[in-house]
């Protein structure tokens, strides 16, 4: 007669091939989901209210580039940089409850939400969507990816943002209106978050336009840094 052994999977080897996976989102996420002004110290200097809820946008995944390619800004376009702690999804979820999200979290980035702030203006004139100004192809420059036990507290983050090594971004998460169980939460409610989706945070006061020849440094001190080159379409 045959035995059969059931071997239990160690679970420190399935959350290792767990991040193994997750360290290549951006190519295989489908989803980066945006959430504007999310920074107490932005909403004051735009004079705006509290919101009910995350006012959020869609880019493509063609947006993403990684470190050693460049930010290429599109013919007659004006962009703005804005430094970004990035939540990336670990695993499947829907209608997520505040309190298990962090649960779905795999883990982090640093990312740039560059947008085109003359399209922007465009567009709200207009009531329409903040697609081409926030998608264009580069609008999503990332760091590598950061395991989830390298930021304990994700709501106690410095970020940083330079120019051209001048300053010109400078926050903490603790900032953040709507904190990361709160978008989990409520952006599960509408879209099925799956791994390697990325959601960016929100960005602090100081964004400023960027030209061909600049360019951006930012990061996580002591965790993660960036830096990407700045060219035009030709």
């Amino acid at each position: 007669m045959f035995k059969i052994q059931v071997v239990k999977a160690d679970s420190s080897l399935t959350r290792l091939f767990s991040t193994a996976n997750l360290e290549n989102f951006t190519e295989n996420g489908k989803k980066i989901i945006g959430i504007a002004a999310n920074y107490k110290s932005l909403l004051k200097v735009l004079n705006r209210g509290n919101p009910d809820n995350p006012p959020i946008f869609l880019k493509p995944s063609t947006s993403y580039i990684n470190e050693g390619n460049k930010i290429i800004i599109p013919k007659g376009f004006s962009v703005n940089q804005e430094i970004e702690l990035g939540v990336i999804i670990g695993k499947k979820g829907k209608k997520i409850a505040v309190r298990d999200a962090m649960d779905f979290v795999g883990g982090y980035t640093v990312a740039l939400d560059m947008t085109a702030t003359d399209q922007m203006a465009k567009i709200k004139a207009v009531g329409g969507s903040w697609t081409l100004a926030k998608g264009f192809d580069t609008a999503c420059p990332v760091s590598k990816f950061i395991p989830k036990e390298k930021i304990p507290n994700p709501h106690n983050v410095n970020i940083w943002c330079t120019v051209n090594g001048k300053e010109v971004q400078k926050g903490n998460t603790n900032d953040l209106f709507f904190k990361i169980p709160e978008l989990v939460s409520y952006l599960s409610k509408y879209f099925t978050l799956e791994p390697n989706d990325l959601i960016i945070t929100g960005s602090p006061p100081g964004m400023s336009p960027v030209t061909k020849g600049d360019a951006i440094e930012g990061g996580i001190k002591d965790v993660v840094s960036i830096k990407f080159e700045v060219d035009e379409e030709k």
